[in-house]
């Protein structure tokens, strides 16, 4: 397990007072490491259950998808070779074939089998006419005579192969992999009850700050409710984690130090908001060093970047307190004893939080639920309005994207970008990236967008 000295010292330019944004995420990489495939890390759970989950193993295929040649559409099954370039076909419909049972019979030259979709290929056919693309040139009681006329069709239209969409004993999906409904449907269609999964990631989460008023509380001159939980909280939430809420915890050293204590020992990661800038709220600063110390380090950042700048990162641990302070043990919330938990210190305005939530902590995150996580994709708009930016830091704009009637898509901003108005976060679907060396927009330059749908 490599300690935040050692990372810091593999990546080319780090600069703990000035990082650039573009290299967090490398370095949260080599500082997460995946959830284990043991016994006690994973479980099968009813498909019906999970959504949303990481797979623990490769999803082998038991059977082929589909186990037979069937017909794509409702039409005539027939041996495409007697097709002939410039000539019409004539066919005479000797029998059905529905989808659910093999049809019985031989089907000579000349003759041909009304089939449904989904139904099972007749034995030496392979080609399959759209009902609506032939005619009926004759109709007796015993049988009907049909044309195909030239050039409309090639040999092996309209069949689907056995296995065509899964073969036995290929795998259908990977470890890694997120089970989104079409992942439950693909499961089901092997015939699966079942799969399993990794457990769900531990994150504990609280707030910091003599100012932060918990919900329920009366209002008092200069404190503020406490927003960053409930937007923290649906975060975590989404991404399927067990989320281990601790509340407002104030700027004081003993409540400080005895919930790092209980979230250390209770969670994979612990989460925070407030208390990382210089010179602010010292016992968070110095707590997280304490713990920091005997597990790899906690490193306290000033990103290039708006809104966030300040975050603080690394690897906590109250193993050596729990064994000298029994009490705290027994007041840990569902203790598990980990060796370590990463920490995210993420700054304490509102916006803020989202911001690194999502630009960093959501792909950590992923990693450790054992997510094969890929980089969201950024959509391409044009912009509204100019915007000014000066190059030499990231900033993530709150925008609304819209199609216009040709299809193009655009973004303007949501006004007032302030850190501390949550309500913008609200109006928009996505942040605007507007990356370290990029200078000001103009009105119709194209932008990067970051979209929260599938995200928050």
């Amino acid at each position: 397990m490599k300690t935040i000295d050692q990372i810091a010292a593999e990546l080319a330019g780090y600069d703990p007072t000035s990082l650039r944004a573009d290299k967090v995420n490398a370095f949260l990489a080599e500082l997460v490491n995946p959830i284990p495939v043991t016994n006690t890390d994973t479980e099968t759970v009813p498909l019906f259950d999970a959504l949303g989950r990481v797979l623990a193993q490769d999803v082998i295929s038991p059977i082929s998808v589909p186990p037979h040649d069937n017909s794509a559409m409702d039409g005539f099954a027939f041996d495409g070779a007697q097709l002939q370039d410039g000539r019409a076909l004539q066919l005479t419909v000797i029998g059905t074939a529905l989808a659910g049972a093999a049809w019985q019979g031989a089907v000579r030259q000349g003759e041909c089998v009304k089939i449904m979709t989904g139904a099972i290929m007749p034995q030496g056919l392979n080609t399959v006419v759209p009902q609506e693309m032939v005619s009926v040139t004759a109709q007796t009681e015993a049988a009907a005579t049909i044309s195909i006329a030239p050039n409309t069709l090639r040999l092996g239209d309209n069949r689907r192969f056995a296995g065509e969409d899964l073969m036995q004993g290929k795998p259908a999906l990977s470890q890694g992999d997120t089970l989104t409904p079409a992942a439950l449907g693909l499961i089901a269609s092997l015939g699966l009850p079942s799969v399993t999964v990794f457990r769900r990631l531990r994150v504990a989460y609280f707030s910091t700050g003599d100012e932060i008023l918990s919900l329920g509380e009366a209002p008092r001159e200069g404190a503020v409710y406490d927003s960053n939980r409930y937007t923290v909280f649906g975060l975590l939430r989404r991404m399927g984690c067990e989320v281990i809420d601790m509340g407002v915890v104030r700027d004081d050293p003993v409540q400080l130090e005895a919930a790092f204590i209980k979230a250390a020992n209770s969670a994979d990661a612990v989460i925070t908001s407030g208390g990382v800038s210089v010179g602010e709220a010292d016992y968070t600063r110095a707590m997280m060093k304490k713990l920091g110390a005997v597990s790899g380090g906690v490193a306290f950042w000033r990103i290039a970047m708006r809104p966030g700048r300040p975050m603080a990162v690394g690897r906590i641990s109250a193993k050596n307190m729990i064994k000298s302070d029994s009490s705290q043990h027994n007041n840990c919330l569902g203790c598990y004893e980990n060796d370590s938990a990463v920490l995210f210190g993420l700054p304490g305005n509102p916006v803020a939080v989202m911001v690194t939530f999502l630009a960093f902590v959501r792909p950590a995150l992923l990693r450790m639920m054992g997510a094969n996580a890929k980089p969201l994709p950024l959509l391409k708009a044009a912009s509204l309005e100019p915007i000014r930016k000066k190059p030499g830091r990231t900033e993530y704009q709150r925008g609304i994207v819209t199609t216009q009637a040709d299809g193009t898509l655009t973004v303007q901003t949501t006004g007032n970008q302030g850190s501390g108005v949550l309500s913008s976060m609200a109006q928009a679907n996505g942040l605007i990236v507007l990356h370290h060396d990029q200078g000001s927009v103009n009105t119709g330059d194209t932008v990067d967008v970051m979209m929260f749908e599938g995200v928050i």
